[in-house]
């Protein structure tokens, strides 16, 4: 048995700012162009050496989630083992912080983070982007940092800035969207872009007007998410509230993680049951 210590990675939570769906393949996948986060806050991945490979998963949203083949941190290990021809001797616990289904790229996040973690572990090189996008098309960008630019299905990827120093806070109403059905209920597949996203990333005023494309359609089949951005965007120091992904988190950002905090706790005791965290970008 090796004396290599336990590896902790986070797998932070990805939060699109933006999300324009601007056109469709022929295969079906959609043409996206997504100013993505991610947030200091996520999950954890703990991975530590053993004789056989276990996983087992912890954490207040624990309960549910498969520890089998089906799970991407269980393909995302194999396929590492595989591709550098390693035996997986080690226990990864995955400890789930964030909300399932919910638009944040927990499960495609946990992936990222259990590849970093094993290249550290074998001190081997991480997968290439088309190998990424194999397991999953929110992978690349969940290695990323800063603000970055997803275009593509998910393997356009383009780090823009270094991440501001905006407070956001993250709101899940504790209800399960589903990303088909959203994206089936598009009325249109071919929307503008956005424009001169490089120059203007960083103006929180020209990210108030852009769009996620997947909000209403979410909106009209769970109402909640509605007002959830309602909720967020009631604060007065509120810049920016809309929904991330396909739901049903949804972000507000505020100029710093202070007036993130004050809202987030407002936000808490107004909705004692819904998810509600401050934290900052990375």
């Amino acid at each position: 048995m090796s004396t290599r210590k336990t590896i902790k990675v986070t797998a932070h939570a990805k939060v699109n700012l933006t999300l324009h769906v601007v056109g469709q393949r022929a295969n079906g996948y959609h043409e996206l162009q997504s100013l993505v986060c991610l947030t200091e806050f996520g999950d954890q991945i703990h991975l530590s050496p053993a004789a056989d490979f276990s996983f087992q998963i912890i954490g207040p949203f624990a309960a549910g989630i498969p520890v089998d083949e089906s799970n991407l941190v269980v393909q995302a290990a194999k396929f590492m083992a595989q591709k550098h021809s390693k035996s997986l001797d080690c226990q990864i616990i995955l400890e789930k912080n964030l909300p399932m289904a919910s638009g944040i790229g927990g499960g495609s996040s946990d992936a990222a983070a259990v590849m970093k973690a094993l290249s550290q572990y074998w001190s081997v090189p991480l997968p290439n982007v088309d190998e990424l996008m194999a397991l999953g098309a929110d992978i690349p960008v969940c290695m990323a940092s800063g603000l970055t630019l997803m275009e593509g299905a998910g393997e356009d990827v383009t780090q823009l800035s270094a991440a501001p120093n905006w407070g956001v806070v993250l709101v899940n109403p504790n209800v399960g969207v589903s990303t088909p059905a959203v994206f089936n209920a598009l009325n249109s597949k071919q929307n503008p872009p956005m424009q001169d996203v490089a120059e203007n990333c960083v103006d929180i005023a020209w990210l108030g007007d852009q769009r996620n494309d997947l909000e209403p359609p979410a909106m009209a089949m769970v109402p909640e998410v509605a007002t959830v951005v309602d909720a967020i965007s009631a604060n007065t120091q509120c810049q920016v509230a809309r929904m991330s992904g396909s739901g049903a988190t949804c972000f507000g950002l505020f100029a710093d993680v202070e007036h993130a905090n004050t809202a987030a706790e407002r936000l808490q005791k107004a909705h004692p049951n819904w998810w509600v965290v401050s934290t900052k970008m990375v």
